[in-house]
């Protein structure tokens, strides 16, 4: 009944994982020698990291083949080499850890967008003053969910408070959420057909890769909202920039990038998106708030105790969505 944790603890941290999992030993790897390592790797039932691409030797990565689950903090797995995992490791990601700040933002982005609060503060500092020329009201309106976890629930809520009526897509096209419409992933069309304001909230797999193109972009209202808080590969780079220059009522809330510091090292972007008038942009930091890492910790936490008591745990890691 061992718990392995990849990364450095803090005594807070540490203790609210000791309260979390009572009669369980908590094992840091961080300080320990290499053979230390190695026995608490053997020893341990579940694995609790946040990446064991740099938190783990090469050596140690076939030790965790008699867990129980490796638990990642992260909700986000898909930058981390997981294909060459065993194939009956349970790996779990840390869904809806972050839903609430994120679900913040994607309103926040949509509003300002609505109400063209960056175009008309850009306007005032050039001294015009246009106080006559029409925002939109989004109450009335359709938000788009593609991706109904933990996110896209947590944002539903807040734009079905807001008025908005509610589409949504999951794999399953069933919720108990209420909700206006919902489908399969296979109904795609109907959905950004339908959405003045479109949310993303999907993992990153090999089946949502570029799952937005020139033809997708194509069948949205040409003055919808696209707000993506999950991956920046999800929507194709070029085919959206393009689309942004041919349609200026268009408006593209851009908070996952296509290259991004902690998943490739550096930011970067192909097109120049942070000219054009119709992008709102943000540095991936929907979910960054005061406490969330505590809060982060908290779910992680739960979901070890889950597979500790024999039960099936939670944000289980499908075979498409080892990206690496």
């Amino acid at each position: 009944m061992a718990l392995v944790v990849t990364f450095a603890l803090n005594e807070p941290q540490r203790a609210a994982l000791a309260a979390a999992l009572p009669n369980v030993e908590i094992v840091g790897l961080a300080g320990l020698d290499s053979p230390a390592r190695a026995a608490a790797l053997r020893r341990a039932a579940v694995v609790l990291a946040r990446n064991v691409d740099v938190e783990l030797e090469e050596a140690e990565r076939p030790l965790l083949g008699g867990l129980k689950l490796l638990q990642f903090i992260t909700a986000g797995v898909d930058y981390i080499r997981l294909s060459d995992m065993p194939a009956n490791l349970a790996i779990a990601c840390n869904g809806g850890a972050y839903a609430e700040p994120m679900a913040e933002h994607a309103v926040a982005m949509a509003f300002a967008a609505a109400k063209r609060l960056l175009v008309e503060h850009a306007a005032l500092t050039r001294g015009e003053f246009n106080q006559f020329t029409p925002n939109r009201l989004l109450m009335g309106g359709v938000c788009g969910v593609l991706g109904f976890g933990g996110i896209g629930i947590a944002t539903a809520r807040r734009m079905r408070a807001l008025g908005l009526k509610l589409h949504a897509i999951n794999r399953g096209g069933r919720t108990s959420e209420p909700v206006d419409w919902i489908g399969t992933p296979e109904r795609l069309d109907e959905l950004l057909a339908a959405s003045d304001v479109l949310v993303i909230s999907l993992p990153l797999t090999r089946r949502t890769e570029r799952l937005l193109g020139a033809r997708e972009l194509g069948l949205m209202k040409p003055d919808a909202i696209l707000v993506n808080l999950a991956r920046g590969e999800i929507v194709d780079e070029a085919a959206l920039y393009a689309h942004l220059r041919a349609n200026p009522r268009f408006t593209a809330c851009i908070d996952a990038w296509w290259i991004e510091p902690v998943r490739h090292g550096r930011f970067a972007m192909d097109r120049p998106f942070l000219d054009l008038p119709n992008v709102i942009a943000s540095p991936h930091n929907s979910a960054s708030v005061s406490g969330q890492r505590d809060m982060a910790l908290s779910a992680a936490a739960a979901n070890c105790a889950r597979a500790f008591a024999g039960e099936t745990p939670r944000h289980l890691i499908g075979p498409d969505e080892r990206m690496r």
